[in-house]
């Protein structure tokens, strides 16, 4: 299933802002709770990580750990920004899916 995503960048600072934020080797979130909406998806990796080719693999890894975890049946009402880091194109996919579920319950999203 693929899930609602955020694309504009007020909706990225807003979480940013107000939201709660949990970090881990393979990726940092942070999670704007109570938007009376369905769950929305942003995702975003900084020119530090790379260039555009290995901003996009990464991109595609946190994506991809999102449809696993959330794909079924997302909690409604969060804002969630999946920010990549360096560690996640070299992450064991097993690791990054337990990074982003342990990150998850961190700030509070009920899987």
């Amino acid at each position: 299933m693929k899930l609602p995503r955020m694309k504009k960048r007020r909706d990225f600072l807003r979480a940013a802002q107000r939201g709660k934020r949990a970090a881990r080797p393979g990726m940092v979130i942070q999670a704007l709770p109570g938007t009376g909406g369905p769950l929305r998806l942003g995702f975003t990796v900084t020119k530090k990580v790379g260039n555009a080719v290995v901003r996009n693999r990464t991109k595609r890894r946190l994506r991809e750990a999102a449809r696993l975890l959330l794909g079924t049946s997302p909690p409604a009402g969060w804002d969630v920004v999946l920010i990549g880091r360096d560690e996640t194109r070299a992450r064991p996919f097993l690791q990054l899916q337990g990074d982003l579920r342990g990150a998850l319950r961190q700030v509070g999203v009920d899987l």
